[in-house]
């Protein structure tokens, strides 16, 4: 696992997606693509019925974006090209046709946040606090704010954005990022898996139906993560944001 990776596992009709990074389940830009890849598949496969979305480890879900890969940023392209890793993957969950039910058993920063918020039903362990940093970077969540928005309102946005300090996993149920919060990660588990199953028995095409309604009048996200991912590769080649991710890195 030196570098990271994503699994794919298919049994009684659900498909686990695995994701994990030895850097606090932090997503560079090969994992995202990966994670497009088995999120696209998991959508294609006749077999696949519904879909759990998890990562390895105890401690935390997903830390974000990397920051090795964005200190190593030199140019507008690659860096508009970073930021639409995670706007691809949002744009896969959305538009894929079967239920995605994400498994958050720990802390849940950045675009992690809107991979979650991107889910269709996520349920948490109570270790499962979040936190938008991005504005302290110097970038802003620009593209996962739209799916964070759609998801907890806007008012729960620009909280979360501009504290940027950490958030209970309760407040994050309270303003519907999660819909249940438990204090095992057997229960979790269990809840996660008899969901998953439930939902595998149900019918396809209702399903199908049914995603099409949750994401209507997204169609557009397209074209506007296209240019939310230009306006932080713009941001994150800017002395502060650079200093202040350095800073930050060395923290860790």
């Amino acid at each position: 696992m030196a570098s990271g990776n994503v699994k794919m596992d298919v049994s009684k009709g659900v498909c686990t997606i695995t994701f994990a990074h030895p850097k606090s389940n932090s997503l560079p830009g090969y994992l995202l693509k990966k994670l497009v890849e088995e999120i696209d598949n998991a959508g294609k496969n006749e077999d696949v019925k519904a879909i759990i979305l998890s990562s390895e480890g105890e401690k935390t879900f997903c830390s974000g974006a990397s920051f090795d890969e964005l200190l190593e940023i030199s140019n507008l392209e690659s860096g508009k090209e970073f930021f639409m890793g995670f706007a691809r993957v949002i744009n896969s969950m959305r538009r894929c046709p079967k239920i995605i039910i994400a498994r958050v058993q720990g802390k849940v920063v950045g675009g992690g946040i809107g991979i979650v918020s991107t889910a269709d039903y996520a349920l948490a362990h109570e270790s499962a606090s979040v936190r938008l940093s991005e504005l302290s970077l110097g970038i802003g969540p620009f593209v996962i704010g739209p799916a964070v928005e759609r998801k907890i309102g806007a008012g729960a946005f620009a909280e979360l954005t501009i504290d940027t300090e950490w958030k209970s996993s309760v407040w994050a149920m309270e303003k519907g990022l999660f819909t249940e919060v438990f204090t095992a990660i057997g229960d979790l588990d269990d809840s996660v898996r008899t969901l998953a199953e439930k939902l595998a028995g149900f019918s396809p095409e209702a399903i199908t139906e049914l995603k099409k309604m949750f994401w209507s009048g997204t169609d557009h996200w397209n074209t506007l993560l296209h240019q939310r991912a230009e306006i932080s590769g713009k941001l994150v080649l800017s002395d502060f944001t650079r200093n202040a991710i350095a800073k930050f890195k060395n923290k860790k």
